[in-house]
């Protein structure tokens, strides 16, 4: 088997599942507990905010622990409309957003707050100049991805964020969930205020994530209870997961840059041998620096993305269409249409998403396997 499907999951780190499984038998007290287990587990949680804290150059108590990316995007998102909608109701946002934000803003339309939809540029790429362009002095959020998980296209959020630093009542939202552990992300010097991250897209445990919330930003919780999470996120902390996503997170970090170098490296690979299969289209920009180290993406115009997913699979390997999250449905990928693709090469968009792990040998038996697989669909379309 080959899993070329990192940005939908990634497989956790051994020590991970350790590290979850003894927190689960020996630490399994309640953190709010005032008994000597509850305190156990209290320490625990502090010290892996810590370690996250710590890891984005950012403070412990800017630090919130979620149920994953989706629940910390719907609490950024929300949070905010809610928490400052007596200062204007007008969002901002890209046309090419996951679907755990762009189903926010869809939802805050129906609400009665006015929201504005950059376009990306043909290679999939937000200008930071139209994003800044449409702040108007009712603005009260913009929320730009760092990494668009479909194709792989870093967007300029440096940029934004400290353009929007002159503008305090406008927050900046980053759904950072595909670029930590492969990109720099430090909120405090990209002028975020809030950032949004997953703990199973870094070789940590599902159902878990984290929201870094800028010192004197307010949020008006979305989950209420007990008060967890400084307030913001009520629920019992799930204790093992907190410190399984610490523990990948640290992980990760420690070898970020020569992780993304050798992935840099798969990828050019990877490229060039699918530059010899016919009928494929690159999906993205052509210039390295705008893109991800993880992602290709390309289109077979003509031939369904599913019938190629599961003829890969045959053959033992592993791919996405679009986003996990929406691979499921039988349409064409919102992103690519954002992008100006036609229907045919929207409705048949393929994502080769890699770890530091992949061999290079692995890389070309990819592309053998993605030539193989169209030699035959063609002959059958």
């Amino acid at each position: 088997m080959l899993y070329f499907d990192h940005a939908a999951t990634t497989p956790p780190y051994d020590s991970v599942i350790d590290a979850v499984g003894e927190v689960m038998g020996r630490h399994f007290g309640n953190p709010s507990s005032i008994h000597r287990l509850g305190i156990d587990a209290e320490r625990l949680t502090a010290k892996a905010r810590d370690v996250v804290a710590g890891l984005l150059r950012t403070s412990a108590d800017e630090i919130a622990f979620t149920s994953g990316g989706t629940e910390s995007n719907n609490l950024a998102i929300l949070g905010t409309a809610r928490e400052y909608a007596s200062r204007g109701k007008h969002v901002i946002t890209t046309e090419i957003e996951h679907a755990s934000v762009y189903e926010c803003f869809r939802y805050l339309e129906r609400s009665g707050f006015e929201v504005t939809y950059v376009k990306p540029d043909r290679s999939g790429i937000v200008r930071a100049d139209d994003v800044l362009a449409a702040v108007r002095d009712d603005t009260i959020l913009v929320s730009v991805m760092h990494v668009n998980n479909e194709i792989g296209t870093i967007q300029p959020i440096g940029r934004i964020g400290r353009a929007l630093r002159d503008k305090r009542r406008v927050l900046f939202h980053v759904d950072a969930v595909q670029s930590v552990g492969k990109l720099p992300v430090y909120p405090g010097e990209l002028g975020i205020d809030l950032l949004s991250a997953s703990g199973h897209k870094i070789r940590g445990p599902k159902g878990i994530g984290l929201l870094y919330k800028r010192k004197g930003v307010s949020l008006e919780p979305i989950l209420l209870g007990g008060g967890q999470e400084s307030g913001l996120r009520s629920g019992t902390e799930n204790v093992p997961a907190i410190v399984g996503l610490a523990k990948a997170f640290r992980l990760t970090m420690e070898n970020r840059e020569q992780s993304a170098a050798r992935m840099a490296g798969l990828r050019k690979r990877l490229l060039a041998r699918l530059e010899n299969v016919p009928g494929l289209v690159f999906n993205g920009s052509a210039a390295d620096s705008d893109m991800a180290p993880h992602i290709v993406n390309v289109s077979a115009p003509g031939i369904k993305s599913e019938v190629i997913v599961h003829a890969l699979e045959e053959s033992g390997i592993y791919i996405s269409t679009k986003s996990a999250c929406s691979s499921g449905e039988d349409r064409p990928s919102r992103v690519l249409l954002a992008m100006g693709a036609d229907r045919q090469t929207a409705s048949s968009g393929i994502r080769f998403s890699l770890s530091a792990e992949h061999t290079p040998e692995q890389i070309d038996k990819l592309a053998e396997a993605v030539e193989a697989a169209m030699e035959k669909l063609r002959r059958f379309r």
